[in-house]
């Protein structure tokens, strides 16, 4: 299978960062899916769009 023909899903972990993981696959610790599946290039379009801070969370400024 080619990353053409299998499915992902978008997966994010404590300090809000994305990634892709297969749909075949139990997700690993810390990471829980994010609401979004699909062919490989629609999840990382997905995370382009909805990932506009890469900082980890533990690192980016509070806002009040």
């Amino acid at each position: 299978m080619t990353d053409d023909d299998q499915r992902f899903h978008v997966v994010v972990n404590d300090e809000e960062q994305y990634s892709i993981w297969p749909e075949t696959m139990p997700l690993p610790p810390g990471w829980t899916a994010a609401g979004h599946s699909g062919p490989k290039q629609d999840c990382l379009a997905h995370i382009e769009r909805v990932w506009t801070d890469m900082r980890p969370r533990g690192i980016r400024p509070s806002h009040p």
